[in-house]
């Protein structure tokens, strides 16, 4: 049997309050709790925090008597001069035994030079103080010296080098070509109504009034403005001659277009002597040679010719092979550029 209570609206408002009191109350006291429970976990397990300053400690080693009461000692001796800038190179005189006799050691006093190519050359195969050259000894072409870093041959192969002509030039340009130092920067021009680079092929039209020079599958054209074998220009764009680096295999392979390049109809010094002056970096040496002038104008291009390369520093040596006719002209381009002429007669012999 359960016994129910009717309560007042007055009583049950107090109990209400009375429990929340006691809810409060209840959860106050269970934080609490749980607070000094940690607190007496810290002071009991944990360690106590210490701070610690570690102490530097140092020490000074007491210096020596000998060291306090050491004294200057005076001498007699002569100090040395300071040592010049080749001093690693002086011989030096040692001994291991004490001797009353002084051993008089020479002083080289050498000098450190910064003149550079001046005299004897710069280091080792760098001339001889006149041209700069590389490798040391050049190469020669018809008893012509050549010592330069960018040489440039300009070589005719009209049709009237035909016979011992040819013959003679290709032994002469073989041997000076492979004579070239390794590094050298070397073209090789050749020439007759049109000009084209080593290793080109050239066709000539049946009525010798025009040319094709294809190089590197690209033509060029070229064509007689009078219609006869001189006074050769270009039609369109004009070939340019790259530098070429001297290596056993790129020497092999212009050896081999010497010997195989055909000749060709007419004879025109102009054009290829131009394309050799254009070539970037300038050359410094052209090695021209030919066989025969270019009609009544020879003197007054070769001289204009001249002039163009003196100005860009391009020193113009000139062979005229079996052909005192083209003397004249030939000497006076070497002569203004500060290079070399040559006859050489139909034996090989180099006449100055």
């Amino acid at each position: 049997m359960a016994l129910h209570a009717n309560l007042s609206p007055e009583a049950l408002t107090r109990l209400q309050a009375q429990l929340r009191r006691s809810t409060l109350s209840s959860i106050l006291i269970s934080v609490l709790s749980v607070v000094l429970i940690v607190l007496l976990l810290m002071f009991f397990l944990l360690p106590s925090i210490d701070v610690f300053t570690p102490e530097i400690v140092t020490y000074r080693a007491p210096q020596s008597e000998k060291e306090k009461h050491q004294k200057k000692e005076l001498t007699n001796k002569i100090q040395p001069k300071p040592s010049s800038p080749s001093s690693s190179m002086a011989k030096v005189i040692a001994t291991h035994t004490v001797s009353n006799i002084a051993i008089p050691v020479p002083e080289e006093n050498a000098e450190v030079s910064v003149d550079m190519g001046d005299g004897d050359g710069f280091g080792d195969g760098w001339g001889n103080g006149e041209d700069l050259g590389i490798g040391g000894g050049g190469t020669t072409f018809f008893g012509q010296k050549v010592k330069a870093e960018r040489v440039v041959y300009v070589i005719d192969y009209s049709l009237s080098m035909q016979g011992k002509r040819i013959s003679l030039l290709k032994k002469e340009l073989t041997d000076s070509v492979n004579k070239l130092p390794a590094g050298t920067q070397y073209q090789l021009i050749f020439f007759a109504g049109p000009a084209w680079l080593a290793g080109d092929q050239v066709t000539m039209a049946k009525d010798r009034k025009s040319a094709e020079v294809v190089s590197a599958d690209r033509a060029y054209k070229w064509e007689s403005v009078s219609g006869g074998a001189h006074s050769w220009e270009t039609k369109g764009s004009k070939q340019r001659a790259p530098w070429l680096t001297a290596g056993a295999k790129q020497l092999d392979s212009t050896v081999i277009a010497v010997q195989e390049t055909p000749l060709v109809w007419g004879t025109d010094w102009h054009r290829p002597l131009e394309m050799a002056l254009e070539m970037k970096p300038r050359p410094q040496v052209v090695c021209f040679m030919t066989d025969g002038a270019v009609g009544g104008e020879a003197e007054k291009l070769a001289k204009r010719i001249a002039h163009k390369a003196k100005s860009r520093d391009v020193k113009i040596n000139t062979v005229a092979l079996m052909q005192p006719g083209a003397e004249g002209a030939m000497k006076e381009m070497a002569e203004i550029t500060g290079g070399e002429y040559a006859l050489v007669d139909q034996n090989g012999k180099v006449k100055k």
